[in-house]
């Protein structure tokens, strides 16, 4: 499948790349590679990434594009996303063909996780 014209990488605005780099770690087992003390990129997770160095933070209720990764998991995720310091600021609800949870990590970034494992589909 071509590469042409898809999504192909996606950076965020973080005030605190240490903080925003160690949530993600411990939450998500993302490894990151740091270019310098303001950029600091990710890959293998769906899509290729980065952070920059910004006091700027994407949100979904002020029109910023929303990023969901999916878990197999998603009660046990969200509480690692609360052990690791993360807000929720959706708790789990169900849609349509699954449920999911929004939160915000260290740099104040909302993303959303969610998960189709145990949903029933006559709902």
């Amino acid at each position: 499948m071509s590469d042409n014209n898809k999504i192909s990488y996606v950076e965020f605005g973080a005030s605190d790349i240490e903080a925003t780099k160690q949530f993600f770690s411990e939450v998500f087992g993302w490894i990151f590679t740091d270019y310098g003390p303001d950029y600091s990129s990710f890959s293998d997770q769906g899509v290729d990434g980065g952070f920059y160095r910004s006091e700027l933070v994407s949100s979904y209720t002020s029109s910023g594009a929303l990023v969901i990764l999916y878990t197999d998991a998603l009660e046990a995720v969200q509480s690692k996303v609360e052990a690791a310091g993360g807000t929720i600021t959706s708790r789990i609800f169900s849609f349509p063909g699954g449920r999911r949870f929004h939160f915000t990590e260290p740099s104040g970034n909302e993303l959303a996780v969610w998960s189709d494992v145990g949903v029933d589909e006559t709902e």
